[in-house]
């Protein structure tokens, strides 16, 4: 679709466990760059399988 990161409008992040919000934080600012995607943080009690994170993003051109 020829989309990058500088396309994407809003994340949602789910975390199971909120102990990992720094460290995803870290990752979300070496994925982007500023200005910064609106971003949701979740903590979960579960996630499909064994997953300890699911990002969802809204990108559009």
């Amino acid at each position: 679709m020829g989309m990058s990161e500088e396309d994407v409008q809003k994340v949602n992040v789910y975390l199971t466990d909120m102990k990992n919000f720094d460290a995803m934080n870290v990752v979300y600012e070496q994925q982007f760059s500023a200005p910064y995607p609106t971003r949701t943080t979740v903590g979960v009690t579960g996630l499909c399988g064994d997953a300890l994170i699911e990002i969802e993003l809204i990108a559009k051109k």
